[in-house]
């Protein structure tokens, strides 16, 4: 009997997760083949590398987002799911000083980390949709070769995350859309969450108490409270730490798969622990590593 716990003293996000439980012993190379199974492998490229966050070693997940035009890459759910036809270029505030905050962690992979840094190359056939309906993803999700208990999982927290959209935007869950960028990624996060714990044969997953931060984000309808309408929904039931940190700590896709997959949420049980993963967010600190910890034991 496996068990996982989620310390989540810096949050959580989508890409967070999946850098933890790599870290942890999920091995990237059959996720890379599972997650072929929903066959839009064409849309995205997967990248994971080993990075210095403040001190800790951590494993870095980022979907590059492939384009016909030309690409970008989108590090982490942090456009949100929000939602319909909107363009995609409103991105949160911290999304410039983001890149700034990463040179001294850049140095430090280029002189060390070379040999570390893994991209999956696919081929580009495809042309983009706009956004993906809700609907659309549990259909690809339903029609793929996946284990039930993975499809089982992902269904849940996609449909934790599209119930809240849909009742901050006042939507039945069959109108709610994830715009391109969002859905990629989170179809990616989610199921490859799911992929991984699988893989890592979890019987019982643990929490610590979510903190989410504070402080105000941009998004497409406009400036928002910290956490956002639809992560705060999704995080009903859970117990939320409060935190003087002014940034988005955890995002929608990180709630949804906590909220979704914990058992129980409680201070570090008791356990035996035979696997510790950290998982690195996109932002640095000045005084904190902002990653999420995961540890596996018995």
């Amino acid at each position: 009997m496996k068990t996982l716990y989620f310390d989540c003293f810096s949050g959580i996000s989508g890409d967070m997760v999946i850098g933890a439980l790599l870290d942890a012993g999920g091995d990237p190379q059959n996720l890379v083949q599972e997650l072929k199974k929903l066959h839009f492998e064409d849309e995205y490229e997967l990248q994971w590398k080993k990075v210095v966050k403040n001190g800790i070693t951590s494993t870095k997940f980022d979907v590059i987002l492939k384009d016909d035009s030309h690409r970008h890459s989108h590090t982490h759910d942090q456009h949100h799911e929000h939602t319909h036809d909107h363009h995609h270029d409103h991105e949160h505030e911290h999304h410039h000083d983001h890149h700034h905050n990463h040179e001294l962690e850049h140095d430090h992979l280029h002189t060390h980390d070379h040999d570390h840094q893994h991209n999956v190359h696919t081929h580009d056939h495809h042309h983009h949709h706009s956004h993906r309906a809700y609907t659309d993803i549990v259909k690809m999700i339903e029609d793929s070769e996946l284990a039930p208990e993975v499809k089982d999982i992902s269904l849940k927290i996609f449909r934790k995350i599209g119930k809240a959209e849909g009742l901050i935007h006042g939507l039945p869950l069959e109108k709610v859309h994830f715009h391109e960028v969002g859905a990629v990624d989170s179809i990616i996060d989610i199921v490859g969450a799911a992929i991984l714990l699988h893989q890592l044969e979890i019987s019982t997953v643990k929490s610590s108490a979510v903190p989410v931060g504070t402080g105000k984000i941009h998004i497409d309808h406009g400036i928002y409270p910290v956490p956002a309408p639809a992560t705060l929904e999704i995080l009903k039931g859970v117990p939320i730490e409060q935190s003087d940190i002014r940034f988005e700590l955890t995002t929608p896709t990180g709630a949804g798969i906590i909220s979704v997959l914990t058992d129980e949420f409680c201070s570090f049980p008791s356990m035996k622990a035979s696997a510790i993963g950290y998982g690195a967010g996109t932002k640095t600190f000045k005084d904190r590593p902002n990653v999420l910890r995961v540890i596996v034991g018995e």
